[in-house]
């Protein structure tokens, strides 16, 4: 694993990139590595980068910033053999917490000549990809919010969703899946989950599996602002099941509709996006090759 492409973010987690070019490419000479850089704009990114490896020949592509910045190159990779490395530069970095990625840059870096490459599930959401997590409701509002803002960090996400909890109203949904499980009702946020964890460190979908040929649609059913401390305690402590406003139904696929809503607000690994409804998400199984520390040494 000798040529190298790094995709720069150069925005993402407020994090000062200046010097990240010179970081890299001094880490892969003194470990016999080639770097090559890609820098995001914005603007025809999934094209561009494409085109740039449909012109290169490397060995892996490493994605250099938050969610957002990994779905772009994970969805150019997906259904390639072409391996994805990740380092984690963005606001929350949900997916390589759930992949046990080092989350500091010399650790993620180790990835260039000490790794498994292991092939995990994606999403399909209405032909838009997903490596991670998508939802419709609260939080898709919030991503929109923040998203649209001028300032980064987990900071500016909590007081966006501080200020929009207080005038938010819950859509009725109508979802059926493969298994023959239906939902009808309200729900503060629908989230179509490959993965666990949000970047903000909230356990959505605990003891889910990135590479299991199915995903959960993790519901939370409106509640009232006295049980917003405990939802969000549980939240946070790995027991979204224990509440008496979550439930979760596991599939391959699912159609959601939003009622009285042709169109409706998402999020897809950390982008807002707004989808035309019913909603079709489906599990594409084993589709992206993935660049993960290597398993420690059984005893």
């Amino acid at each position: 694993m000798r040529q190298l492409l790094f995709v720069l973010n150069p925005i993402s987690g407020d994090i000062d990139k200046s010097e990240l070019e010179a970081t890299i490419t001094a880490f892969c000479v003194e470990h016999g590595r080639q770097a090559a850089f890609f820098h995001t704009t914005g603007e025809q990114d999934q094209q561009r980068l494409q085109t740039e490896l449909l012109r290169h020949t490397y060995d892996a592509v490493f994605a250099c910033g938050g969610d957002g910045t990994v779905s772009l190159v994970a969805g150019v990779l997906a259904g390639t053999s072409l391996p994805l490395g990740i380092l984690p530069l963005g606001s929350g970095n949900g997916l390589s917490k759930d992949l046990g990625i080092p989350q500091d840059l010399p650790g993620a870096l180790r990835l260039m000549w000490e790794h498994t490459i292991s092939p995990l599930d994606t999403l399909r959401i209405n032909n838009n990809f997903s490596a991670h997590l998508a939802d419709l409701g609260f939080n898709a509002l919030v991503v929109e919010r923040f998203s649209a803002g001028d300032t980064r960090g987990p900071g500016a996400y909590v007081r966006i969703a501080t200020h929009e909890y207080l005038a938010y109203e819950p859509a009725l949904y109508r979802i059926r899946t493969d298994r023959g499980e239906t939902f009808e009702g309200p729900a503060f946020m629908v989230t179509m989950a490959n993965g666990n964890t949000f970047g903000s460190n909230v356990v959505i979908n605990p003891d889910s599996r990135l590479d299991d040929g199915e995903f959960e649609i993790c519901l939370i059913a409106p509640f009232p602002g006295t049980a917003a401390l405990g939802v969000l305690y549980q939240l946070y402590t790995r027991d979204f099941d224990a509440s008496l406003y979550t439930q979760r139904l596991r599939c391959r696929w699912a159609e959601i509709e939003v009622i009285g809503q042709a169109r409706v607000l998402g999020q897809l690994d950390g982008e807002p996006l707004e989808l035309t409804a019913p909603i079709r998400a489906e599990i594409i199984p084993r589709s992206l090759r993935v660049l993960l520390p290597p398993a420690p040494p059984t005893a």
